[in-house]
């Protein structure tokens, strides 16, 4: 199978399935090039209302293949930086799906996700030190508003791999599944964000970043969805599953 990611859109939920399974889902140049652009496509698309990141078979991700990367190292960690801020930035919930290896590239790529659900047996590094490679320092805040300073350190300074339950007990990870139910339960989250006000999510995602200049845009955004409130509160008085229909997809 030639490296790709392939993806679907189900429920109101695209996923994306990073697959390069010769070398446990490592993502090639052309991986990293086309992930801000799908990312792009499934944003503007008012079908999607929550996203999916996972790998093929038994592992998420192990970084970067490095032997397609064949500019210099900064042109290299410049395509995974921009595949990560753009997934950071994608307006929408995302959730990483972790199994097996979530490591170097991988690990970026699942920290810029909204929530990280993982399988029993996962494994999770930061690897720069590895390589002599400078960690880049939106990578690195994001990971330390993940995990604190000191497990960001512990990861960035030792390259070691730390196992799904200690990745649960620094942050880095929200839940931790048995053996053969991680499927189930990111089906059943992703069925509760889709049903939730995608209007307050999107505020919530950009104020959880630390954007402070964004209130009066999204007091009008609430204005001018006010159907959402409304709806909610009927919702709750008649005791039914609320209908939001205000979309990211179609506020601008």
């Amino acid at each position: 199978m030639e490296p790709q990611l392939s993806h679907q859109v189900a429920d109101s939920v695209a996923t994306v399935v990073i697959r390069h399974p010769a070398k446990r889902n490592a993502m090639t140049a052309a991986m990293w090039r086309a992930l801000p652009p799908l990312l792009e496509r499934f944003a503007r698309d008012a079908e999607v209302r929550a996203l999916v990141l996972t790998g093929e078979g038994g592992t998420f991700c192990a970084g970067a293949d490095i032997g397609t990367l064949r500019g210099s190292p900064q042109e290299a960690q410049g395509l995974a930086v921009a595949a990560e801020e753009a997934l950071a930035a994608f307006p929408k919930p995302t959730l990483a799906a972790v199994r097996g290896h979530c490591v170097g590239g991988g690990a970026q790529l699942a920290a810029a996700c909204d929530l990280r659900l993982a399988e029993e047996g996962a494994l999770f590094g930061v690897t720069p030190a590895r390589l002599g490679i400078v960690y880049p320092s939106s990578s690195t805040r994001r990971l330390v508003s993940l995990v604190g300073p000191a497990t960001a350190k512990y990861l960035l300074f030792t390259a070691e791999l730390i196992d799904a339950e200690r990745a649960l007990r620094t942050g880095l990870v929200d839940e931790v599944l048995p053996a053969g139910e991680l499927d189930k339960r990111v089906a059943e989250l992703t069925r509760i964000l889709a049903t939730r006000s995608q209007l307050t999510q999107a505020a919530a995602k950009e104020f959880a970043g630390g954007r402070t200049d964004r209130d009066g845009h999204w007091a009008e955004q609430a204005r001018l969805g006010a159907g959402e409130t409304a709806e909610g509160v009927s919702a709750f008085l008649q005791r039914r599953a609320p209908r939001f229909s205000w979309s990211v997809s179609t506020s601008a």
